[in-house]
């Protein structure tokens, strides 16, 4: 895939699953997508997936001093649910510059943000016509710093509606897993299950507004540092 450098992910097979996961590319996705990523050995992300409105394909959650905040990137014809998922195109306007001053005024005084600030600005001053584009470049901004052992491919496939499949440790006959729109803030009930305890670290504002389950992989990272992100998406296997 154009883009995507494959050789800069290692390959360590032990604990990871074999079969073929299919999912929607997000933006910054949570610490629950980014834990089901990583269990794989190869993901193929949804490009012909059809546009759902309110997802985290163009919007996360983050933490601020008033509880959990919504960055959401503003999107050409946001209501038409039959365009595309690469055909979606973002509007043009100063949305990069109020979401980075976003990440600095919730967290600016975590451990760890100071720490990447230079590299996500530079992320964030990149221009971007496409969704999908700006999604992808994010994910290959983590997987740098993360260097985890997944190969990575775009899928021409629709997805599987939102639904989990039955039994995910049985595949389909084509070696295919499909979690495509399962990770929605509509379906929340279904992808926390209750796990927020397992997956529970030390935010910004939690002395303010308790603990915030589902953030952006960002918050992870900012308030735990690499080896924290490791350490959590690890235990997912």
């Amino acid at each position: 895939m154009t883009g995507v450098k494959q050789d800069r992910f290692k390959v360590h097979l032990k604990g990871l699953n074999m079969s073929t996961l299919i999912i929607d590319l997000q933006y910054f996705g949570s610490v629950y997508w980014y834990k089901k990523v990583y269990k794989y050995t190869h993901v193929e992300f949804s490009e012909y997936e059809k546009h759902r409105k309110m997802g985290f394909r163009n919007r996360l959650w983050i933490a601020g001093a008033e509880g959990r905040m919504n960055l959401s990137v503003p999107i050409v014809d946001a209501r038409n649910e039959k365009q595309v998922y690469k055909d979606v195109r973002i509007v043009p306007g100063r949305w990069q510059t109020e979401h980075f001053r976003a990440l600095v005024s919730c967290y600016n005084r975590s451990p760890w943000f100071e720490h990447y600030r230079d590299e996500l600005a530079a992320l964030y001053e990149k221009p971007v016509d496409y969704l999908f584009d700006w999604n992808l470049a994010c994910f290959e901004w983590m997987n740098e710093k993360l260097d985890l052992p997944v190969t990575v491919d775009v899928a021409r496939l629709p997805g599987n509606g939102g639904q989990a499949p039955e039994n995910e440790s049985a595949p389909g006959a084509d070696g295919v897993v499909n979690f495509t729109d399962y990770f929605h803030p509509s379906n929340s009930g279904n992808w926390l299950h209750g796990d927020e305890n397992r997956f529970r670290y030390s935010q910004v504002f939690e002395d303010r507004v308790g603990f915030l389950p589902g953030l952006s992989i960002l918050d992870l990272m900012f308030c735990e540092g690499l080896s924290g992100v490791k350490r959590l998406v690890g235990d997912a296997r």
